[in-house]
């Protein structure tokens, strides 16, 4: 076998399981990302969910773990990585160092035990292997007389603490020197809180993700215009906006949104400056939610009857039925409860909060002018089951408009559900997907069939979609088609081998086409490879 040469473990039949293999020679390997299955691709034909657990591969050889970010489907195998037997080191940048454990204690709970002691023994390991790179620097994890290996990790702009790994080796007997670099998720340019990736000096080889490698994205103006427009439209109907999300990255990129539209509308108002104190429309289930951090926002006297957010003089100016002169619904954006209903998420964005240094300058300015893009007024966090329920219950019972953020992202499991089963029949709610949806998974099914009226088996229960759905794919952390090339064509030195996984079929049938034709142009040979 010639050297380098990679393996890939996951994510090369689909977007989720992301686990690939550099066999740096006969003995030493490197293993990038360890991640679960997700949707259609937990089983697939042939295969049961257990069997995606499985690690199935030896790993006698691989002489440590590099983590790229931490969502579920890079890292959600890690603790079946360390049942099988790893005892390597675990290398990740430094704000996924602080990340990770959190990650993985919620996966050791799902998968292996709720015992707190096990639990707590388990991070403790898990702790103890994290090695925290900072980025830009380079880290030497092999040096012998027949194998040198440095590692560097880069922003990815997917997430924080998300990384792409350029890898150099150098076999000094033979005087062979290769760099590849694996992508990661590489995140969309100018999203929210975070740097855009800028690419690397140059690659060999290239193993890219693919997600969106067959479309372009809307700029952010034009999504947050979207986002804005779309929840006016929503909440004229009295009803709560429903956001599925993924507890960490998505979350935090919504809040900042809706904070920034929060406090334009304030200005446009000629209120810069002001502080609300007004009350909400009808009183919250208090036992179990907080007022998050800066947040003064009553919780109790009710306005006065008649007198909600989208709703003036009794009469209901959003509602197709009864549009006065087609004015504008009247929302008070200040009263507007956004309701974080996320434990995990909860976590995650405190996190997000102590990792400041490592906000792009725009974020950082916002905080500069006394604004808390993360811990705004309006912004309350359900805690406790037994207050998401009441939470439930209160939001399905009254009118009222909100906006709802919770987990898990693609509807398949989490508190959304319970949103889900209590909302899907009524038409004055709305459901807003602002991330991917893989095939297999309920959040597909309601953005697929939900315009045409279908329904959605949740819990093995069919529900008649009636809600409204919306859909903005500008949102998404991923890079699109025209990202990922410019990821390869702003190298200094193109690769002359692109390995194209994390995507489906046609996405990465599309970014191959589209790579193919650029080398062309410039007369460059390429080799192109879609795992299979």
């Amino acid at each position: 076998m010639d050297y380098p040469n990679i393996l890939h473990h996951g994510a090369k039949d689909g977007v989720t399981g992301s686990c690939h293999q550099l066999l740096m020679d006969g003995q030493h390997s490197l293993l990038i990302d360890c991640g679960l299955f997700q949707g259609a691709e937990t089983s697939p034909e042939g295969k049961s969910g257990a069997e995606r657990l499985a690690i199935e591969f030896p790993l006698d050889s691989i002489e440590a773990l590099i983590a790229t970010h931490v969502h579920i489907d890079h890292v959600g195998r890690i603790p079946y990585l360390l049942a099988a037997g790893f005892k390597g080191p675990i290398l990740c940048s430094e704000p996924s160092a602080k990340l990770l454990p959190i990650v993985l204690e919620d996966a050791f709970k799902l998968g292996f035990s709720r015992d707190q002691k096990q639990v707590e023994r388990y991070i403790k390991l898990i702790e103890q292997r994290i090695i925290a790179l900072p980025y830009k620097t380079w880290f030497t994890l092999q040096d012998t007389e027949s194998l040198n290996c440095r590692i560097r990790l880069q922003r990815a702009g997917h997430i924080l603490g998300s990384a792409y790994v350029e890898i150099d080796l150098r076999y000094p007997q033979s005087g062979e020197k290769k760099r590849i670099v694996f992508s990661g998720d590489l995140g969309a340019p100018h999203a929210p809180l975070l740097p855009a990736p800028k690419p690397p000096y140059r690659a060999d080889i290239l193993v890219i993700e693919s997600t969106y490698g067959d479309r372009l994205h809307e700029d952010r103006r034009s999504r947050r215009q979207r986002l804005e427009n779309v929840i006016e439209q929503a909440l004229a109907d009295n009803g709560t906006v429903l956001i599925p999300a993924f507890s960490i990255g998505r979350t935090q990129e919504l809040l900042y949104e809706l904070e920034d539209i929060i406090h334009r509308k304030l200005n446009a108002d000629g209120k810069k400056g002001q502080r609300s104190r007004a009350a909400f429309n009808s009183p919250l289930p208090v036992r179990g939610m907080s007022r998050d951090a800066g947040a003064r926002v009553a919780l109790s006297s009710p306005l006065p009857p008649g007198e909600g957010l989208g709703v003036r003089d009794g009469v209901h100016r959003g509602r197709k039925d009864n549009p006065p002169n087609n004015a504008a619904p009247t929302i008070n954006w200040p009263q507007l409860p956004i309701i974080l209903d996320s434990p995990l998420a909860s976590r995650f964005t405190q996190v997000y909060r102590d990792l400041k240094p490592f906000w792009d300058n725009e974020a950082l300015q916002r905080v500069k002018q006394g604004r808390n893009p993360l811990g705004f007024e309006q912004l309350l966090t359900v805690d406790s089951h037994q207050a998401h329920l009441a939470m439930v219950r209160h939001l399905t019972e009254t009118a009222r408009p909100a906006i709802v953020i919770a987990g898990n992202g693609m509807c398949s499991s989490g508190r959304i559900v319970n949103y889900l089963k209590a909302m899907l029949h009524d038409a004055r709610h709305n459901v807003l997907f602002v991330g991917y949806q893989a095939q297999g998974t309920p959040g597909r099914t309601i953005q697929g069939y939900g315009p045409r009226g279908g329904y959605v088996e949740l819990d093995g229960q069919r529900y008649d979609i009636r809600a409204q759905v919306h859909t903005i794919g500008g949102y998404s952390a991923h890079a699109d088609q025209k990202g990922l090339v410019n990821f390869v064509t702003r190298m200094r030195e193109w690769p002359s081998e692109v390995r194209i996984v994390h995507g489906e079929p046609g996405a990465k049938n599309m970014l191959a086409k589209r790579l193919q034709d650029t080398y062309a142009d410039k007369g460059l040979p390429l080799q192109v490879t879609i795992p299979s």
